[in-house]
């Protein structure tokens, strides 16, 4: 029988929706902690396959969800392509800056990038052996204006006020590292796919900060050629797509850029979303992360309320952003059993 995730995607409608978690391997969990102390750090546990493969592992064997996402990060592309990366505790991701074209001259060409990412590679290899038959591995890769304004900035920003300035300022050098992230985003999921990732996802963090036709150009578009790309060597790979805080940019996405799957974050409400999104095929979402954290009825009460506005049409249970490292494991576990048993 095919896994359910896989059936969601391809449009089945199921009595109970599957369901995973974003950040499901992480710092809620005391066995992750203990893994990550063991790597030394972060980075060093993202490039050592056996323990990125005991992290990805470990909710599986806790919760049982339906579907493992590899265990690495986003900045992971910027690095292969040049960029220096660091982590800073308590703070997060320190990258070098691509300001001019001088910093962009300065990437490798795309046909180098494996060498940094073969790890992760051999992970998901490890990952597609060792999985439960029953549990879906899903592969990812951060979008490329998302990635882009790591990559500009040199660490999250609010606003992502940077990367707006070099757009406006240095377009041409903009949408040349758009380019070039977009081409190394496909080259890693094609390699992803190939060692065995049965869907993979694009996560456009910070797709809600482009509006209008800059939303169309700089985050449709490029998942749109990523999609169109994967498929035109392996057509059967579902694409989840996650433009978070999209908005009304939700409507439509998944027609204009051929994802399979539209994942939504928490500031729409699944009646809404509904309406508007999963009439085009499956939504992945989207309960409010903060609910891992304070539990109680309030959780089984939005997680029932999410599983009956999207009974009607194909739907993936999920939060609407990443599990924070404050959440209570008990809570994970009542959440699963809600969806679940009702």
């Amino acid at each position: 029988m095919t896994k359910t995730i896989l059936r969601a995607l391809a449009g089945e409608t199921l009595p109970t929706p599957p369901i995973w978690m974003m950040r499901q391997a992480g710092r809620y969990l005391p066995e992750y902690k203990a893994t990550r102390a063991e790597a030394g750090d972060f980075l060093s546990l993202c490039y050592n396959p056996e323990l990125a493969t005991e992290v990805t592992l470990q909710p599986i064997r806790r919760y049982g969800f339906d579907a493992a996402i590899l265990f690495a990060d986003i900045l992971l592309v910027p690095q292969a392509l040049g960029a220096d990366l660091w982590f800073v505790t308590g703070e997060g991701p320190r990258l070098s800056t691509i300001t001019t074209q001088a910093d962009f001259d300065k990437l490798k060409p795309l046909a180098d990038i494996h060498e940094t990412l073969n790890p992760v590679y051999e992970t998901v290899r490890i990952l597609s052996r060792e999985l439960p038959s029953e549990t879906t591995l899903i592969g990812f890769a951060g979008a490329p204006w998302t990635v882009a304004t790591y990559m500009i900035a040199g660490r999250g920003t609010p606003d992502q006020g940077p990367a707006h300035a070099l757009r406006e300022e240095s377009n041409a050098l903009f949408e040349a590292l758009l380019d070039r992230i977009t081409e190394a985003t496909i080259d890693y999921l094609l390699m992803q796919i190939e060692a065995g990732a049965e869907v993979v996802k694009i996560f456009d963090s910070w797709a809600g900060s482009l509006k209008g036709d800059d939303f169309r150009k700089y985050a449709l578009e490029p998942a749109r050629k990523i999609t169109a790309a994967l498929k035109a060597k392996h057509p059967s790979i579902p694409v989840i797509g996650f433009p978070r805080e999209a908005g009304d940019g939700y409507i439509g996405f998944a027609k204009a850029t051929g994802v399979d799957c539209v994942a939504l974050d928490n500031s729409v409400s699944p009646e809404w979303a509904a309406a508007n999104v999963q009439v085009d095929g499956c939504v992945q979402g989207n309960l409010a992360s903060r609910h891992m954290v304070t539990g109680g009825q309030e959780l089984v009460d939005e997680t029932r309320a999410i599983v009956k506005a999207f009974s009607n049409g194909p739907h993936i249970f999920n939060l609407g952003h990443g599990i924070t490292p404050d959440a209570d494991p008990e809570n994970v576990q009542l959440m699963i059993d809600t969806v679940r048993n009702g």
